[in-house]
Formats: C-alpha cells, structure tokens, sequence
C-alpha cells in the first residue's frame, strides 16, 4: 500500500494540513510537532518528494567572527523548518571548495549557501555551481552570484556602505581620507572601492585612487595598507573589514601615532566583538540578521519547490560610531 499524508496524519495524531506544511518545510509548526511528524513518516517508510535535511553553508575565514556569526543566523534560522545547516570552511574557488560541494551532492543535500565564497570573485570556477546545477540542487549567494545561473543572491550595498564611512569621516573634518581595501577582482573589494572613490569625488577629491591600497582582508593586511597610506600623509582609514581595521590600528601605532587623535578608522561588517576592542572600533555594520532570515527563506523556498525571485537583493548597512574616529588635529 502507498504510504501517503493522511496514512502519516493519522499515526502522528495531527491534521493533514499540518503534515502538508512539515513536508513543504512551511512555518507555523511547533519544532515538537515537526519531530512527531518527521518520526511517523520515517516509520512508515513514507518518501519524502523533496530532498534531504542538509544545507551546507560554505565560507572562508571562521577566524572572523562576522562569517561564524553569520553562519550561526542562518543555522537557527533553517532550524524550524526541518533543515539542518552544516558549516565548510572552504577557500574561495579553491579545489577544497569543489570536493565540498562534490561529495555534498553525491551524499544528496538539500540545497547549498556560497557566503562570501567563490561567488565573489569575478572569475570563480565554473564546475563547482555546474555540479549543482546539473544536480538540480538549489544554492543562494551572499554578497555574489554565479554569472549564467539563474539564483537568488543577498547583498550588503557596499557602495553606501563605502558613502556612510566617508561622509562620517569628511563631516568629522578630514580631507586626507584613505581605503585599505581587499584584492581586487573579489566583488564587494571591488564595490567598496568604487563607492569610496565616487564619494570623495563628490567632495572635490581629484584623484582618489591614489588613497586606496589594496590588501587581503586580514590583520596584516590592513597593517600592510596603512603603513603605505600613512606615507600618502592620510588623517583617516577606511578598511575593508573589521579585521584590516585592527591591523589599521595596529600600524598607525608602531608609527608613534594615536587613534583617534592622529589617524581615525573606521571598520566594515559590524562584528559585535569590535565593541570591546581598545578603541571601541567606529564600523560600518552589515544587517546580517535580514541577511541570514532573507536566505534562509530562500533555501526553505527552493528546496520545497516554490520559486524565488533571482537576480540580488540589496541591503542598506548602518554607521555604528563608536571610540575610533574624531576630528583631525588642528
């Protein structure tokens, strides 16, 4: 006999409807009741139409706490629904990023989350989203899509994000405002470098490409691009990340300078550990709460079947002012 919903309603002692929404990973279903419902099906060999409870959420750098705080938002958000989110640290388009996503689908998950992944460099690998997608498994960017794939993709807008920490900076009195950006060809770099280039040209500043150094976005990184800015005679950093913002700090003070009272900085992601750093670091932080509910929604959606709409959503960041900006010295 053929096992269906009102077979599995009834050993669960609960309504079709609700079994309908436990199988299309719908809210509205207490997690208690999800788990009755999940074991009367798994007992009754009932085969499930959609695929497994697994979304992998590949990312580089867990040593930054933005990714890990991220990661662990859309876990929780994924939860109520069913699904489980697993974590892969992984190089951006590098052969250990493939082999996830290669033994993910062998192994049938459910759907895959690229944060911040290869999904943000201009030239990624095309055969890690070519193994999805000839899978027909689902996957979502963050902060970048896969040119010639139809995905949703949630963004922060970097160019305001890049607008806010000038316009902070230059209101505070600075003229001599520099960026210690990351690589170029990795998207949001690129976007950050843009939006801080309009910005100060919307200030008069002729040549603003001379004030951007381009860096990995890690603490050296950011040491290694504000060493050079200060000897373009710069009053303020804009870094890239929050990490590059402490290696900002860190070469402004082995030059014998202060922040803020020599070189203010300002930070990009909006960790919440930055509050606590000495100077509490003024950033500019991603709205990874919306992020993290907007792409689960999107997974819950495209691994139920439902269609979503492709193309990227942008989200506006917000300032965060805190101990590392004040006007320059007189």
């Amino acid at each position: 006999m053929k096992i269906g919903i009102t077979e599995v309603a009834a050993r669960a002692e609960v309504s079709e409807a609700t079994v309908s929404r436990v199988i299309n990973r719908r809210a509205g279903v207490s997690a208690k009741t999800r788990e009755v419902v999940e074991r009367a099906m798994a007992e009754l060999g009932y085969e499930r139409t959609t695929r497994g409870q697994i979304v992998a959420v590949i990312t580089p750098w867990l040593s930054n706490p933005w990714f890990a705080d991220v990661a662990e938002l859309i876990e929780a958000a994924l939860a109520p629904h069913g699904l489980k989110g697993v974590l892969c640290p992984a190089l951006p388009g590098g052969i250990q990023e493939r082999e996830f996503v290669s033994a993910l689908a062998e192994h049938g998950v459910a759907a895959v989350v690229f944060l911040s992944a290869s999904n943000t460099l201009d030239d990624p690998d095309p055969e890690t989203c070519n193994i999805l997608a000839a899978r027909r498994i689902p996957f979502v960017g963050v902060n970048g899509g896969f040119e010639g794939h139809s995905m949703p993709v949630l963004s922060t807008d970097d160019v305001m994000a890049a607008e806010l920490a000038v316009d902070h900076l230059w209101r505070l009195g600075h003229r001599r405002i520099g960026m210690a950006s990351g690589p170029a060809g990795n998207r949001p770099a690129d976007r950050r470098v843009d939006g801080f280039s309009e910005a100060m040209r919307r200030r008069g500043v002729d040549d603003p490409s001379s004030l951007v150094m381009r860096q990995y976005y890690t603490i050296e990184g950011g040491q290694s691009a504000t060493a050079a800015l200060l000897g373009r005679g710069i009053t303020a950093v804009v870094a890239a990340s929050d990490f590059m913002a402490l290696g900002a700090i860190r070469a402004i003070r082995r030059e014998g300078l202060r922040v803020p009272e020599d070189v203010s900085v300002v930070g990009y992601d909006g960790s919440m550990i930055m509050e606590f750093v000495d100077p509490p670091l003024t950033t500019v932080r991603q709205p990874i709460d919306r992020l993290a509910k907007e792409v689960a929604r999107s997974v819950v959606a495209l691994v139920s079947g439902r269609g979503v709409p492709s193309g990227e959503l942008m989200f506006s960041p917000e300032l965060l002012v805190r101990s590392s900006t004040a006007a320059p010295r007189a």
